[in-house]
């Protein structure tokens, strides 16, 4: 069985980075179409970034577009979440997720994504 560990998170002062990880147990990870969500505090989950199985297609949230970077180590069988200039409304609890539909994936509905992490908490505050 899939199972998905996102860790990198804590809390950064604004215009810091953080580096997030989603690493994968159970089975290969380039295999699946690969998200990261946000839960921020009164608002519904976003999708922030996503990547495909192999065609190296790629999806960026316009809040994001320009500061975050989604990659993958097939080698560490993980993908992850660069983070840069980090402003406060990127605080939240970040998830990975995966799925063989990049197209399920890229719309980040919770119930018919086929795995989820446990989440990762990123905070950003002077």
């Amino acid at each position: 069985q899939l199972q998905l560990v996102e860790s990198g998170g804590g809390l950064v002062q604004p215009g810091g980075s953080l580096r997030l990880s989603c690493a994968a147990s159970g089975v290969t990870l380039d295999d699946y179409a690969v998200g990261w969500f946000r839960q921020a505090p009164g608002k519904e989950r976003e999708t922030i970034s996503c990547i495909s199985s192999s065609e190296g297609r790629t999806y960026y949230a316009d809040s994001v577009k320009g500061r975050f970077t989604i990659s993958r180590d097939n080698a560490k069988n993980t993908v992850y979440l660069q983070m840069n200039s980090l402003k406060p409304e990127d605080t939240g609890i970040y998830y990975c997720a995966a799925d063989s539909d990049y197209e399920l994936v890229l719309l980040g509905a919770p119930t018919l994504i086929d795995y989820w992490g446990q989440g990762t908490q990123v905070t950003v505050s002077s």
